[in-house]
């Protein structure tokens, strides 16, 4: 996206000059799956495709947003934003605009304008990246300094509270804090992350689109969510010290898996052992070692498809063409599942031989071909302009 670009655009849609840019990259997870709202380890990048936010102010308290993607602009007073009167992708402006406004923020109304290619509900993190775009552009613009974790929190309290998905903070964290060139392991008990460098030689990244959209808000997220709190009460009657499933070994799961409930049994082994995969993954990572690498997604596909039912019959055949072809290292299902996407590990000289073999053997949803792009590790969110007064 051109800077000029989007101003040109806001410009050209509300006769105004916008007084900030702010841009935040979407992710996608390489390993590390609902491990996030257990306390776990993730380990995402954050993705070369963006979300962009133009705004400036306005003297009364009305709110105007434009969607380019949608093409679609709704207007709202500032405190009226109501949920079954406005399409979906309002809830974050309007989320993040109310808890600024919590804070003291001067913030009375505002033209704002959206321009983004992370595709919505493709398990890229959209949301998080229009959340974090909005909360720099607006803060910026409302004079109001917040130091990451507390953006990294609006964001994730507006995807909660006005959006209606109950996530972790992995999405809202790595598409504000990341480095290029580099994974973002995150712990998401302690928030400590550690950029990892990847050294990917003649290997590429690449995301594969299923052309099936999720919504998690609607969808069995909050029921996992529910069927992990059970495995957490199972062992914490046992052990006063387990506080979040972070807290089980892969051994003690394995030791009641037959005395549990069947699903809560099953959710916690894919979570235990996610764990282990993406600490193992982040040392493989370290060491260069992407056959390994490669390995622990595979195997994280299958838990998830198995253990933890988050995947999709699309995901699945994705994956299994893609892991058919000759250079790839390994393939997984990324995001909360239902649809979304597949990111697997390849050599540079195979992304053509996978496009060949997903047009030739995908069964795509009606109307929706599944999309290929090769990813590399990209920069965090920022604020690209601030005229700001």
């Amino acid at each position: 996206m051109n800077v000029s670009e989007l101003r040109d655009r806001f410009s050209a849609r509300f006769q105004r000059t916008c007084a900030v840019v702010a841009r935040a990259p979407g992710r996608v997870n390489l390993i590390g799956e609902h491990t996030d709202y257990n306390d776990g380890f993730v380990l995402p990048i954050a993705t070369e495709q963006e979300t962009w936010v133009a705004v400036a102010p306005r003297k009364d308290h009305a709110v105007r947003a434009y969607s380019t993607e949608f093409d679609d602009q709704r207007t709202w007073p500032i405190d009226g934003w109501l949920a079954d009167d406005f399409p979906h992708w309002t809830a974050y402006v309007a989320g993040v605009a109310a808890l600024l406004r919590q804070r003291d923020a001067r913030l009375n109304g505002f033209d704002l304008l959206i321009r983004s290619d992370v595709p919505p509900g493709g398990g890229l993190s959209s949301s998080a990246a229009l959340e974090n775009a909005a909360a720099l552009a607006l803060s910026e613009m409302a004079g109001i300094s917040l130091q990451p974790n507390e953006l990294i929190d609006l964001s994730r309290r507006a995807e909660h509270d006005f959006a209606g998905v109950p996530c972790g903070l992995m999405d809202q964290s790595v598409s504000l804090l990341a480095e290029p060139g580099c994974a973002f392991l995150l712990d998401c008990r302690s928030r400590e992350f550690q950029h990892i460098p990847c050294d990917l030689g003649e290997h590429v990244f690449v995301v594969i689109d299923s052309g099936v959209r999720h919504k998690l808000a609607t969808s069995e997220y909050a029921r996992r969510q529910q069927e992990c709190r059970q495995a957490v009460e199972y062992f914490r009657r046992r052990d006063t010290q387990v506080r979040a499933l972070r807290d089980v070994s892969l051994d003690a799961v394995r030791a009641h898996i037959e005395q549990m409930d069947p699903l809560p049994a099953r959710r916690a082994r894919h979570v235990v052992s996610e764990n282990e995969r993406t600490l193992a993954a982040a040392a493989a990572l370290r060491a260069a070692d992407l056959t390994q690498f490669g390995r622990l997604m595979i195997e994280s596909h299958r838990s998830l498809r198995d253990d933890y039912q988050v995947s999709s019959q699309e995901l699945d055949q994705l994956v299994e063409i893609i892991t058919a072809v000759d250079g790839v290292l390994g393939a997984r299902m990324t995001g909360g599942g239902f649809g979304g996407c597949v990111v697997a590990l390849t050599r540079e000289a195979s992304v053509g031989r996978i496009e060949q073999a997903v047009r030739a053997d995908y069964d795509s949803p009606p109307g929706k071909a599944a999309r290929l792009h090769r990813t590399h590790p990209s920069r965090g969110a920022s604020v690209e302009v601030s005229e700001a007064t």
